[in-house]
Formats: structure tokens, C-alpha cells, sequence
């Protein structure tokens, strides 16, 4: 029987491209990491920024926590990210103090590990975003943006696009402004340092042109989550009054072709005010949803259709029991998981994460829940364990 030592030797016969190979098939980061500390060779290869480029474009990044009012909420033994949650916890900074601190700074966004904040400053509508960064929390850097034009400062909500393949340090954010006959949207580039103007859609029916209206709507529209899917970003236009002529639509902005355009919902009792849109794969979209007649029955139907059109064939994947002594509601979702709540009387709130790829529910952690937090106040943060894999994002 070879010993550890002899193992080892051959291990190192073998060309670095094959080695390459083998590492990225490990399932799980903690088995790179494990393998990179096996000797100097070894961690040269797998520390290499190539090496892994390929990895995470490979592997998913786990879930390490939420976000919420609270600040950052650490995934919670037995959970398998448990060991890289609290390591994470220690490692960054989600107080943000780094970062001008004349500002109440909120989180609205977050994706590739970098937060998206905004400083609200009420007024008698709506927050108007005065200041915006883009920051790196287990890094501690950031970048304020410019400022947009006036007359657009009380009418927009801010997004992080997708990496894409653009370099690992640059990044994206796309502003949504509704006015009272149109939407448009507007994007900032690392790159160039500038906001540019990307697409805009008419109403077929406006809302009226006063001031007041105008506020109002943009008000509303801050209180409706956002989702993310295979490119574009999706709203539920039954939530915006008399905006549109039909409620059961949606409103897409396709990030790819950068242009409006409306589809519908599928057909069904959906619990109209805790929906969530992901991605299913092969470039379809699916569902997740509350029925209204059975609310702790969460069911997830998936659209076989192209992108762009009026769904057809929607079918149930899958219909999920949960406990019905509970109250349950969909906090996020990312393009990987969905993050549910769990409350029952004066309990502490659960909470619970479902992979949309294998569907599978896991606990992510209890916590004492003293008030009823927003759904926009709370964000999914997935990284790579810090500090090996977790690429520096700003």
C-alpha cells in the first residue's frame, strides 16, 4: 500500500494543465483550499488568477448570509457554509465604515459581491438618492458615483448588472427612471466613469404629468421588488395603478438588447404580492409563488418559451409543503437561491433557503425579528470562502 508520502510524489508527476483539470471538478471550495495548502506547488497552481477565473465561472458561490437592518446575518451551523460565513463575518466590514460617513448609507443592492448602497434623504413622497456607491465590504473599497441630472434625482432606482465578461474589478449599475408617460433607463460604466442613456419605453396610457402624480408613482414603485433573471430585470406592473391598461403583466428591461418591453404572468392564484422570478435554466425563466387559497403551499412553475414573449407553457415543477403553523414570505432571490421567512407569533423569525437548480430547502438561520422589515431591505450575500477564492470586486 503506497504511503501519504509516495502519493504525494506521484501527485506531482503529473502535468500542471491536468492538475488543473482535477481541481476544477473538486465539488467544494473548502476541498481547493485544502488542496492548495498540500504543498507549494500545489497553491502556486490553484492561486493562479486563471485558474480561478475557471473555477468560479464553474462552480456557484454558496450562500454565506443576509443582509437586512441588522447588518449581516451569517449563515448558522449545520448549515455547510457555516465555517465560511463566520470566517466572512470576521473578515469584512458590512458596517461599511469605510466609506464617507456623513452619509445614512442603505443597502440596495448586491451581486458579485459587491454592495450597491444608496443614502436616502426623505421628502414628502419619496427618498431621493443623493449619494451612491458601489463598495467591496471584505476588501473595504469602494466608489461613489457621479450624480445624475436633477430632474431625474426623485424618480430612479438603482441596480447592479451582472459581471458579464468584462474584468473582474469593473462593474455596472443601471438606473430605472419612471416618469409619468415613459420609463427610461441609464447606465454607469467602471470603465468610462459616466452615466449613459440606454432605453426607454412610452406609455400607452400616462398617469397625468403633475408633479404630485409623478412622486407618487415613484414612490410606489421603490416599494416592489425588483427581479432578476437570465438578463433582464422584471416588474409587476399590477402594483403601479393605472399605469398600464392590463394589471396580470409584467414590465422587462432586457440588459442585453438594453430595450422595454411587457410579457405576462401565468395563469393562476398566485399570492400577487410575494412573487419571485428566477432564472430555471436554458434560458427559460421560472416562478416562485405563494397560492392564495393554500399560503404555505409555495409552488414553482417554470415558462418554456424565448425570451421577450408572452409566456405559453407554463407548467408546476413543483409544489413545496411547509408548515402551516407558520407564516411564510419570500425575502430575495438571486440566480441561484430563493430566501424565505418563517414567523409565528413573538417566536424568532427562520429562515430557510431554497437552490432553484436541485430545489432543495435548507435552514439558513434563526434570529429575533423585533419589527416587519421591508422585502427591499434585505439581500442574499454568496461569495467564495475569503481568503483564497473571494477576488477583490472593486
Amino acid at each position: 500500500m503506497a504511503t501519504s508520502n509516495e502519493v504525494a510524489s506521484r501527485l506531482m508527476e503529473i502535468p500542471d494543465h491536468l492538475l488543473a483539470e482535477i481541481f476544477l471538478r473538486l465539488h467544494a471550495p473548502e476541498d481547493l483550499a485544502r488542496a492548495s495548502a498540500a504543498c507549494v506547488s500545489f497553491r502556486r497552481l490553484v492561486t493562479d488568477q486563471s485558474f480561478l477565473r475557471s473555477f468560479r465561472r464553474l462552480h456557484a458561490q454558496p450562500l454565506l448570509g443576509f443582509l437586512d437592518h441588522d447588518g449581516f446575518n451569517p449563515v448558522q451551523p449545520p448549515h455547510p457554509s457555516a465555517p465560511a460565513a463566520r470566517a466572512l463575518a470576521h473578515a469584512a466590514d458590512f458596517s461599511f465604515a469605510f466609506l464617507p460617513s456623513h452619509c445614512r448609507w442603505a443597502v440596495r443592492d448586491i451581486r458579485d459581491t459587491r454592495v450597491l448602497l444608496v443614502d436616502p434623504q426623505h421628502d414628502e413622497w419619496a427618498p431621493v438618492f443623493r449619494e451612491v456607491a458601489v463598495c467591496d465590504p471584505l476588501h473595504r473599497r469602494y466608489v461613489l458615483l457621479p450624480p445624475l441630472p436633477q430632474d431625474l434625482a426623485a424618480s430612479v432606482e438603482h441596480f447592479l448588472l451582472p459581471l458579464g465578461e468584462e474584468p473582474e474589478a469593473a462593474f455596472r449599475v443601471i438606473c430605472v427612471a419612471h416618469f409619468s408617460t415613459r420609463v427610461a433607463a441609464f447606465v454607469f460604466s467602471s470603465n468610462t466613469g459616466q452615466w449613459q442613456a440606454a432605453a426607454s419605453k412610452n406609455y400607452s396610457h400616462g398617469i397625468g404629468s403633475s408633479e404630485a402624480t409623478t412622486m407618487h408613482m415613484a414612490a410606489s414603485i421603490r416599494r416592489l421588488r425588483c427581479h432578476y433573471a437570465n438578463g433582464c430585470f422584471y416588474w409587476d406592473t399590477a402594483r403601479f395603478g393605472n399605469l398600464v391598461e392590463e394589471e396580470n403583466r409584467l414590465l422587462v428591461l432586457d440588459t442585453h438588447r438594453m430595450d422595454f418591453s411587457m410579457t405576462d404572468l401565468p395563469p393562476g392564484n398566485w399570492g400577487r404580492a410575494d412573487l419571485a422570478i428566477v432564472g430555471a435554466g436554458e434560458g427559460r425563466i421560472g416562478i416562485f409563488g405563494f397560492d392564495r387559497g393554500t399560503p404555505s403551499v409555495l409552488s414553482y412553475a417554470v415558462v418554456a418559451r424565448t425570451k421577450g414573449k408572452s409566456p405559453s407553457l407554463w407548467q408546476i415543477e413543483k409544489r413545496i409543503s411547509l408548515d402551516p403553523r407558520y407564516d411564510y414570505r419570500i425575502e430575495d432571490a438571486t440566480e441561484r437561491y430563493l430566501l424565505l421567512s418563517r414567523t409565528e407569533a413573538s417566536s424568532p423569525t427562520g429562515y430557510f433557503s431554497i437552490d432553484i437548480k436541485t430545489l432543495k430547502l435548507q435552514r439558513v438561520c434563526v434570529k429575533q425579528r423585533m419589527r416587519l422589515v421591508p422585502k427591499s431591505e434585505t439581500r442574499i450575500y454568496t461569495n467564495f470562502p475569503p481568503p483564497l477564492l473571494s477576488s477583490r470586486a472593486i
